[in-house]
This record gives structure tokens, C-alpha cells and sequence, in this order.
């Protein structure tokens, strides 16, 4: 019986061929680039730390951006071994760290009206969480599925506050996460479904491409979920979008700084 811990043949796999490039490395290309999830991380965490400071508690984002890093971390080990194990854990990352923003960023506004305090919410994302948790080992290969789903719900939060928002920055911003994530998805789709026309043509590396554009999207999209949790938790202080090092750049990391006195966007 083979381990769950070592490579299996089955239908966890991805398109690009195994141990091309190494013998210890299933999927070389979609291992290494999971890396951009370690360099992004602690940069946003830096160049957002006004942000970590003056909230209430600054140790929730820290968590985050620690949490931020078991995807990359846990997808690097799936596709070196493409384990069921490592499967399990490159999914339950993701979902769990969706448990933890939805848990503190989740806009008070939007409760369920059963809801009445953040306490209570924890509570309800977090027996979610663990009822999701179990369902995953039911049916393992409609968990990538179920994940990528979740992403038309953050889009439709994002609309929402788009339509209450006037400042033309933060609307360019959630364009451009927008156009980072259909390119992602896009990746995704085709290298699940076209995994035979990539063969043919002996280019099969749409999931790496999936890994690099996901994290550029998250790039944008947590500049966002700070201007929105200020706008809401924090009303003495109006938040700017900035971008690093300048606007002038081609490529730029987005950031939020605080302003006082806050002006309703």
C-alpha cells in the first residue's frame, strides 16, 4: 500500500510532467514558483505596518500575513510529492486562512442578522470552517473547485463597496486585481481542462503561471480589504492608496497609509 506521504500517480496531478528536472522534485516549475507568496507577504506586511500599528489589535493582521505563507509553504510540498497528504494540506492552508480574513476583515455591516457581535461571527466562521474541513476528505477533487468558488463572493463584496466608493484610485486598484485574478483563473482553467493541447504543444505550465498571477492578485486585493476595514473600524482616519516606489512605475506593490481627518469615500 503506498504511502500518503509519497508521490502518487493519481488524480491529484497537475499537467507539467514529473521529475523533468529533478528526481526529488515532482513538479519542478509548479513548485518554485510558489516563492512569489514568500516575497509578497512581507512586503505588504512592512509597507502597510501604520496600518498594523494603529489597529487594535495589530497581532490579528500579523497573524494573517504569518498565515499568508502555509499556501505557498503547503503547495511547494504537494508539488514536489504530489501526496495526498500534501494535497490535503495545500487546501485546508488556503481554506483556513480565508477562515481567518473572513474571521477579522468581514465587514460588520454584511453579519447575517443572527448575527449581533464579531464574537459571534467567529463562531459561525469557525464551526463553517471545521464542517468544510471535514468535507474536504469526502470528495478531495472538487476541494480546488470549491476554493476557486469562494473568489466570486470576495468579487461581489468588492462590487459592493465599489458602488459606495467615489475615489477613482481604489476603483483602478480593484480593476486591476480583477484583471489579475480572470488571468489566474484563466491559468487554472485551462491547464485542469486543456491539459492535452499544453502536452501536445509541450508547454504545460499554466498551473505555475496560476501560482505567480494569484499572488499578484492577492497583491491588490489585501491593499483593499485594509482601505475597506479603515473606512468601517477606524472612522478618525481616512486611508490613501499609495504605491511603491511610485505611481510612475510599471510594476508597484499598493499600499494603504492613514490621514487625519477621516472624509467619508
Amino acid at each position: 500500500m503506498p504511502s500518503i506521504f509519497s508521490y502518487q500517480s493519481a488524480e491529484v496531478d497537475w499537467c507539467e510532467s514529473n521529475f523533468v528536472r529533478s528526481a526529488v522534485i515532482a513538479e519542478y516549475y509548479n513548485t518554485i514558483s510558489n516563492v512569489s507568496f514568500f516575497v509578497l507577504s512581507p512586503a505588504l506586511l512592512y509597507l502597510n505596518r501604520q496600518y498594523c500599528q494603529k489597529k487594535a489589535v495589530p497581532l490579528y493582521f500579523g497573524k494573517l500575513g504569518w498565515a499568508t505563507k502555509q499556501p505557498g509553504i503547503f503547495s511547494m510540498y504537494f508539488h514536489m510529492t504530489l501526496s495526498y497528504v500534501g494535497q490535503l494540506l495545500d487546501e485546508l492552508s488556503i481554506l483556513w486562512t480565508l477562515a481567518v480574513a473572513y474571521s477579522f476583515w468581514y465587514p460588520q455591516a454584511y453579519f447575517p442578522k443572527c448575527i449581533k457581535t464579531r464574537r459571534h461571527f467567529f463562531w459561525l466562521t469557525g464551526t463553517t470552517t471545521v464542517i468544510s474541513t471535514l468535507m474536504s476528505f469526502i470528495k478531495p477533487t472538487l476541494n480546488a473547485y470549491a476554493l476557486n468558488c469562494i473568489a466570486f463572493h470576495l468579487l461581489y463584496m468588492t462590487w459592493r463597496e465599489l458602488k459606495k466608493c467615489n475615489d477613482k484610485r481604489v476603483h483602478r486598484m480593484a480593476a486591476v486585481m480583477v484583471m489579475w485574478w480572470v488571468l489566474a483563473i484563466t491559468s487554472w482553467i485551462s491547464d485542469r481542462w486543456l491539459c492535452w493541447l499544453w502536452q501536445a504543444i509541450n508547454f504545460p505550465y499554466f498551473h505555475s503561471f496560476w501560482h505567480v498571477l494569484i499572488a499578484l492578485s492577492l497583491l491588490y486585493c489585501c491593499p483593499l480589504v485594509i482601505y475597506f476595514d479603515v473606512s468601517y473600524e477606524m472612522p478618525s482616519f481616512k486611508p490613501k492608496l499609495e504605491y511603491w516606489p511610485s505611481d510612475s512605475w510599471p510594476v508597484v506593490v499598493p499600499y494603504v497609509t492613514l490621514e487625519e481627518p477621516h472624509k467619508q469615500c
